[in-house]
């Protein structure tokens, strides 16, 4: 029995140490800079998105324009920066996602109250506010350099959570509104009043005190359709997703009772909402899961099985058929796996500290789950089969720490690392590199200590890069293009470090369309003004000269 025992430990002891700390890095100004969502790019490295007050200050290379402006940065595959940009009008500018798109660039949506800057000063709004604040989405292109931007919104107070390209390659916009009907009025030339809808703006009336509000968009960013969904109180949309069958799958937090959209009652001081839509936005199906507490979703995931995962934060202490488990210590982390109708499969809490709130939640290739978050707390010593596990490696003096869970397809806790400072560290997003690493990004505002060595500002982005001992590392090839056909942009990803070199565009009869130097490792090539068909990209750097070939293709 006590062989057992000691073997067991030593099982657990192993899940809690298979992740190494590679590096952790610091980005900011000299004051508060918060980052919201990051992204794994082709080239084995990631992209960073979020807000910032600081000026040209630390490691950030353009000045303020306002209040909080857009901040994204474009990281290799170790930290190291590949471009930055700031993005902002003289108001408040908070950017909470940024997501890739198919021809190599990315897509940010936020929060905006900025007027449109006016010509010749210091800005990047286009276009003026609506009302209180409005969504406010731009494009990039691969180079980071802007395609088009939109201001969408309502009277009121419109918040942007999400934007992601579509099937069709458009877009859609998830947020929440309290805006009401705005319609735009026209005179015609018999003197009458023409009442037509502005589609940048609240075409439904609000339901209660907030609501989901989805804007879809085409290819330009042109207003296709717009749908609200609320009850009649506070309905805020946290996470959404395009489902397999062209719909998409919205979820979030609900006080409402049964009103308005809204066909079920609350279960207690407020609920996980979801809502399957076809692909115009037709309600086929909606829940409400809770217990009698607070219940607040924050990710919902369309698994590969046709089914999908919600995850977020409970502090209910009921067990319900739908509750699994209970909370044992103030708010635990809440995971619910659905089947394709909604109903439940499966239902775990997970314990870190007094209060856990899960941020980020993605799906593996094999099926596992990656959870992220932080605790408000040191964690935890916890018990498995009434063993007292090793204690993951939490800070006393901490606020809080990240807090890195995998889970089984049937949320089995594999493995956990808790990574923090002395100070206060929000993880936002954990996300898989393509190297097979974990990527840890968030905010913190604390001074160097045992697992963070130094900081800018007030508060800065941190980024931890975890290695999973437990993976092979994977094999890069010398060079690669993605995306691999395109109609605009493709990223020429080289495989190995060099010092110099220079990238060449020829055509299949040999002719030499471009040619220029090249330091980084990520060759944007722009395709846009040729015609259809095969050409042929050469890099030469001091070490390889490689070849690959590029098939362009005609734009929707």
């Amino acid at each position: 029995m006590e062989k057992k025992l000691l073997l067991l430990l030593l099982f657990y002891s192993c899940l809690t140490q298979s992740q190494d700390i590679l590096w952790e890095k610091s980005y900011g100004g000299l004051h508060a800079d918060y980052l919201f969502d990051a992204q794994a790019t082709a080239d084995y490295g990631f992209i960073l998105a979020g807000s910032s007050l600081s000026d040209k200050t630390g490691n950030k290379s353009e000045n303020n324009h306002g209040d909080l402006d857009y901040w994204v940065w474009k990281m290799n595959e170790k930290g190291d920066l590949d471009w930055q940009k700031s993005l902002g009008g003289s108001g408040f500018d908070l950017l909470q996602s940024i997501k890739n798109t198919k021809d190599g660039g990315f897509i940010l949506a936020g929060t905006s109250n900025s007027p449109q800057t006016p010509k010749g000063a210091i800005g990047n709004k286009k276009e003026n506010c609506k009302g209180i604040t409005d969504f406010w989405v731009i494009k990039l292109n691969a180079k980071g350099e802007e395609q088009w931007q939109k201001t969408i919104g309502g009277s009121g107070q419109d918040e942007l959570l999400c934007a992601f390209q579509t099937s069709d390659g458009g877009y859609m916009l998830g947020g929440s509104s309290n805006s009401t009907l705005n319609p735009k009025t026209d005179i015609t030339e018999k003197g009458t009043i023409d009442v037509k809808p502005d589609l940048t703006a609240k075409i439904e009336k609000c339901r209660g005190n907030m609501d989901y509000w989805i804007v879809k968009l085409d290819n330009t960013g042109a207003v296709q359709w717009q749908k609200t969904y609320g009850g009649e109180y506070a309905d805020v949309l946290r996470s959404m997703e395009q489902t397999v069958d062209g719909g998409y799958i919205l979820g979030g937090y609900s006080n409402s009772s049964r009103s308005g959209d809204k066909t079920e009652e609350n279960n207690g001081i407020g609920d996980y909402w979801i809502l399957k839509i076809d692909n115009l936005g037709t309600i086929e199906w909606q829940k409400a899961y809770g217990g009698n507490g607070d219940n607040q979703l924050y990710v919902i995931h369309q698994t590969t099985d046709g089914g999908y995962i919600a995850g977020g934060n409970s502090n209910s202490t009921t067990q319900l058929s739908f509750k699994g488990g209970t909370v044992s210590n103030g708010t635990d982390y809440w995971v619910l796996k659905m089947d394709e109708k909604g109903d439940v499969v499966w239902s775990k809490t997970y314990n870190f500290g007094k209060v856990d709130i899960l941020t980020s939640m993605i799906e593996n290739e094999d099926h596992t789950f990656l959870i992220g978050g932080y605790a408000q707390s040191e964690s935890d010593q916890g018990t498995k089969g009434g063993l007292q596990l090793l204690k993951v490696s939490g800070d006393k003096e901490g606020i809080n720490d990240y807090i890195a869970l995998k889970i089984s397809d049937t949320g089995e806790e594999l493995w956990k690392k808790t990574v923090g400072s002395k100070g206060e560290d929000i993880l936002r997003k954990l996300i898989e590199t393509r190297d097979g690493g974990y990527l840890l990004a968030g905010t913190s505002n604390s001074k160097s200590s045992k697992d963070k060595n130094s900081t800018i500002g007030g508060n800065d982005f941190w980024v931890v890069k975890l290695k999973d001992k437990k993976k092979p590392e994977e094999v890069k090839v010398n060079i690669e293009a993605f995306p691999n056909p395109t109609s605009t942009f493709t990223n020429i990803i080289i495989g190995y470090d060099f010092e110099q070199g220079t990238a060449s565009v020829y055509d299949l009869l040999g002719r030499q369309l471009q040619q220029f130097e090249i330091n980084s490792r990520t060759v944007p090539i722009d395709l846009t003004g040729y015609p259809e068909g095969i050409y042929v990209v050469n890099i030469k750097t001091n070490v390889h000269t490689d070849g690959v070939k590029v098939i362009k293709k005609g734009s929707k």
